[in-house]
């Protein structure tokens, strides 16, 4: 393989082959690498993969015997650090690096494709996420504006469609179920979740992220939806004091163990923290490291990755 050591405007993708059974781990690997996206596909030749890509409803599974499994990485992205940092997520992990390629995509190509397959999505009873071209699908339900664009969460990957499942479900009683409640988004990618507690009656939302480009995503999202009076956005500093009634945290286990004392620090007496990014046989590692403080409840798993529940002590 060649290598180029220099940036350009285009961005990164790393293609590697997996097995259906390794999916979920190959996934972790690249989105510990610092991959925006993930998509997978049928081990076909090139020519053919951009109209075999896989795009599952919320909790379907559906892999092929042999999955192409290609991550998407920020435009102007190193080759030679790309490889460093494969090789440091597999060293974190405790997992083998697998065969891979590197190759570019222009910044158009990759736009286009995800508008392309991008359709309206139900949570819930009442919780739609709709494309901004398209007409919501049931006018008096709550409908999220959101296109595809450069963060992380647009309810396709199960980790933010069980989050989004999980705020779904709570208007089956209620119009308005989060009403008067104050929630924090950590890690909020596109900002979705932030948005979407907001429009199901929130009074306030704090998105933070470590990524400028999330922040950049989440404000423009959060204007598109009109809820930019009710959030505060910035870096996870804006926080440290700050006690709310729910947190819900789409990352992955290591920060999450990380962060436990942030995160229970953040939560009210008898407020809920919402966990997801993990799988599921770190579930029972992460209960242990919240035990003291939380009392954890039922939690579900889709496609290999869980989400969890627990109500502050």
């Amino acid at each position: 393989m060649s290598v180029n050591n220099g940036a350009s405007d285009d961005w990164l993708e790393v293609w590697a082959g997996s097995s259906k059974a390794s999916v979920a781990a190959m996934e972790r690997w690249l989105f510990e690498a610092g991959a925006l996206s993930v998509t997978l596909s049928d081990q076909i030749d090139d020519e053919q993969l951009a109209h075999a890509v896989l795009e599952p409803a919320p909790g379907e599974v559906r892999l092929w015997d042999e999955v192409t499994i290609v991550g998407l990485f920020a435009q102007g992205s190193v080759e030679v650090q790309m490889h460093e940092a494969l090789q440091q997520a597999a060293e974190t992990l405790g997992v083998e690096k697998p065969d891979y390629r590197i190759g570019r995509l222009q910044d158009q190509v990759w736009e286009r494709s995800w508008m392309d397959t991008f359709k309206p999505m139900r949570f819930g009873h009442r919780l739609w996420i709709c494309p901004t071209q398209e007409q919501p699908v049931e006018p008096s339900h709550v409908t999220i504006k959101l296109d595809p664009g450069m963060a992380f969460g647009t309810g396709t990957h199960a980790t933010t469609a069980q989050c989004l499942q999980w705020l779904g479900e709570q208007t089956e009683t209620e119009l308005q179920p989060l009403q008067g409640k104050t929630v924090i988004d950590y890690g909020c990618g596109s900002g979705v979740l932030a948005i979407a507690a907001l429009l199901l009656g929130a009074d306030h939302a704090w998105a933070v992220d470590i990524d400028q480009q999330a922040l950049l995503a989440t404000a423009d999202n959060a204007q598109m939806n009109g809820v930019t009076a009710n959030l505060t956005l910035g870096l996870p500093d804006i926080i440290h004091d700050e006690k709310v009634d729910i947190v819900m945290a789409n990352i992955l286990f290591q920060p999450l163990m990380g962060l436990a004392d942030t995160l229970a620090e953040s939560v009210v007496k008898g407020g809920c923290l919402v966990m997801s990014g993990i799988l599921e046989a770190q579930m029972q590692p992460l209960r242990m490291r919240y035990n003291d403080t939380f009392h954890f409840t039922a939690g579900s798993a889709s496609d290999g990755w869980a989400l969890m529940t627990a109500i502050r002590r």
